[in-house]
C-alpha cells in the first residue's frame, strides 16, 4: 500500500490567507497608532492610507483566494474594486487595482483556454469602454487617450500570458513528440533484436532438421546429434525470448536486462553453431583488436550474425567468409560467400542491417558479386577517445 504524506500544515495553507494575514498585521499594526483607523478604512476621503488601502487589501486577499480555483471570479472581483475605487478622490487606485485585474487576465491567458481568455480580456476592456462613455456623456467632448492607454494594458497583459500559453504548449508538443519518437525507435530495436535472434535460430534448426530427416535411417548418431543441437538452439532461443518479454513487461523502472548484450567476443559461438548447421564460416580478425563501444559492438555482431543466417538459409553454398578489420576510425565488416546470393523472400534481414548502421552514421552495401556469390559489407564509424569507456562497458 502506497502511504501519502501530507505537508506541514503552512505549505497547506492557500496564497490568499498569507495575503490576508499581511493586510490584517498592517491594520492591526496601524489600529494601534490610530484610535479611529477602522473609521478611516471606511471612508474614501482622499488619504492612500485609508479606504483605498481596504480596497486594495479586499482586491488582494479574496482574488488571491479565487485566482487558482475560479480566476474569472478574482477578475471579476478586481474589477469591481475598480469600479468601487473610482469613488475615491485618490485617483492611483483605480490604476493600481486595474493593473492587479491585469495580472489577473495575464495569468488566465497562460493557464485557461483560448476562448476562457478571450473572455477575460474582454471584460475589462468593456468596463474601460463603459467608463469611457459615461464621461463622454457626462463631460461632453473630451479626450480618452488615458482610458485607452489603461485598456491597451489589458491587451499587453493578454498577449504575454497568451505567449505564455503557447510556448508551453510548443514545449509539450515537443516533449510528446520525443516521447513517441523514443517509444517508435525502441520498438524498432526490439522488433530487430527478436528478428535477429528467432531468424538466427530458426534457420539453424532448419538446417538440422533436414539434416536429421535424411540420415535418420541410414546415420541414428548423426540424428541424434541434429536432433540435439535443435534442443539446445531451440531452448537458447526460448530464454532469449523470455528475457526480451520479462523487459518488456518490466514497469517497475527496475534494472537493465541481467544477462549482457551479445557483441563481437560472441562470433566465434554464433561460428560453432553455424557449423553444426554445415556452413562452414571462416572468420579473419584484422587490425588491432580492442574493445568498441557498446552499441556498436551489438550492431557489429547483429550484422555478422544476419548475413551469416543469410547464407544458411538462403545461399546454398557451405562455406562463407567473415572480414572484421579494426581501424583507426572504423570498424569495417564483410560477409562473402559463393552461392546463389540475395535474401530470400521478403525478408527484414537486409533493411534491418541497413537501418542498424544508419542509425550509427555509418556506410553499408549488399548484394550479388560480379564473379558470383553475394556480398555484405558495413563501415561503423568509431568516435575517437571512446576507446577507455568502451573497454569498461565491455567487461563482462
Amino acid at each position: 500500500m502506497t502511504v501519502t504524506h501530507r505537508p506541514p500544515l503552512l505549505k497547506r495553507l492557500p496564497m490568499g490567507v498569507w495575503v490576508g494575514a499581511f493586510w490584517s498585521t498592517i491594520i492591526l499594526v496601524r489600529s494601534f497608532q490610530r484610535p479611529d483607523e477602522f473609521r478611516h478604512l471606511t471612508e474614501l476621503d482622499g488619504n492612500m492610507e485609508g479606504g483605498p488601502l481596504l480596497i486594495v487589501a479586499v482586491v488582494t486577499t479574496f482574488g488571491a483566494l479565487l485566482l487558482f480555483r475560479a480566476p474569472l471570479a478574482s477578475l471579476g472581483l478586481a474589477l469591481a474594486g475598480v469600479v468601487v475605487a473610482l469613488g475615491s478622490r485618490v485617483v492611483e487606485t483605480p490604476i493600481v487595482v486595474f493593473l492587479l485585474a491585469d495580472a489577473v487576465v495575464g495569468y488566465i491567458a497562460a493557464t485557461r483556454s483560448r476562448r476562457i481568455s478571450i473572455l477575460a480580456v474582454m471584460l475589462p476592456v468593456v468596463l474601460v469602454t463603459a467608463f469611457t462613455v459615461t464621461r463622454l456623456i457626462r463631460q461632453g467632448d473630451a479626450g480618452i487617450a488615458a482610458e485607452a492607454a489603461v485598456a491597451s494594458t489589458a491587451v499587453i497583459a493578454w498577449l504575454i500570458g497568451n505567449t505564455i500559453h503557447q510556448s508551453r504548449a510548443h514545449t509539450e508538443t515537443l516533449r510528446s513528440r520525443a516521447t513517441q519518437q523514443a517509444v517508435t525507435a525502441e520498438r524498432l530495436r526490439i522488433a530487430r533484436e527478436l528478428h535477429d535472434m528467432v531468424a538466427h535460430s530458426i534457420g539453424i534448426i532448419a538446417i538440422q532438421a533436414g539434416v536429421a530427416s535424411r540420415v535418420m535411417d541410414t546415420q541414428p548418431e548423426e540424428t541424434r546429434k541434429a536432433l540435439d543441437a535443435i534442443e539446445a538452439t531451440s531452448r537458447e532461443t526460448l530464454s532469449g525470448l523470455r528475457r526480451t518479454l520479462r523487459a518488456l513487461r518490466r514497469s517497475d523502472g527496475g534494472s537493465a536486462p541481467l544477462d549482457p548484450a551479445p557483441g563481437l567476443a560472441d562470433v566465434e559461438q554464433l561460428v560453432a553453431k553455424t557449423e553444426e548447421a554445415g556452413v562452414r564460416v571462416d572468420v579473419r580478425w584484422r587490425g588491432d583488436r580492442r574493445p568498441v563501444p557498446a552499441d556498436i559492438d551489438l550492431s557489429a555482431f547483429r550484422i555478422i550474425q544476419e548475413a551469416v543466417t543469410n547464407v544458411v538459409r538462403h545461399s546454398g553454398t557451405r562455406d562463407c567468409s567473415v572480414s572484421v578489420d579494426y581501424r583507426d576510425d572504423e570498424l569495417s565488416i564483410e560477409v562473402v560467400d559463393l552461392g546463389c546470393g540475395g535474401e530470400g523472400g521478403a525478408g527484414y534481414g537486409i533493411v534491418g542491417m541497413r537501418e542498424r548502421v544508419s542509425l550509427l552514421h555509418g556506410e553499408f552495401s549488399a548484394g550479388p558479386r560480379p564473379e558470383g556469390g553475394f556480398r555484405v559489407a558495413a563501415r561503423l564509424p568509431v568516435p575517437a577517445g571512446t576507446a577507455s569507456t568502451a573497454a569498461v562497458v565491455a567487461v563482462r
